[in-house]
């Protein structure tokens, strides 16, 4: 289900442009607006899940979807021979900016641990 106040929802039902990677029934992918790498983009699914801890086991498809998706999606741009990072943010303390679960993927650089 979709919320109206949803950014990523809003961008799922075209109110919001988005630099398209890949879609289909299920998820969305496109560039962040903000990188913070060369490569720098989000997988979301297009469902309203808030967050990694309101996924249910009836999601476990999705999220797999979503990591392979990621991962092909990341080969195709360049990742696949030095690598990259792939983060799920959560709630505030995890830095989630947006209530809809999305998976940060980035590279084309070497990427500095803690990231700040």
């Amino acid at each position: 289900m979709m919320t109206t106040h949803c950014l990523f929802c809003r961008i799922v039902a075209g109110e919001i442009p988005a630099q398209a990677l890949y879609e289909d029934d299920e998820i969305l992918a496109f560039r962040d607006v903000n990188p913070q790498a060369p490569i720098h983009f989000l997988v979301i699914p297009k469902k309203h899940i808030p967050n990694l801890f309101e996924v249910d086991m009836e999601d476990a498809g999705l999220l797999g979807k979503i990591l392979f998706t990621a991962q092909e999606l990341a080969i195709t741009e360049g990742m696949g021979k030095r690598g990259g990072r792939f983060v799920f943010n959560c709630k505030t303390d995890g830095g989630q900016s947006v209530d809809h679960v999305h998976l940060h993927v980035l590279g084309g650089r070497a990427l500095a641990w803690p990231p700040g």
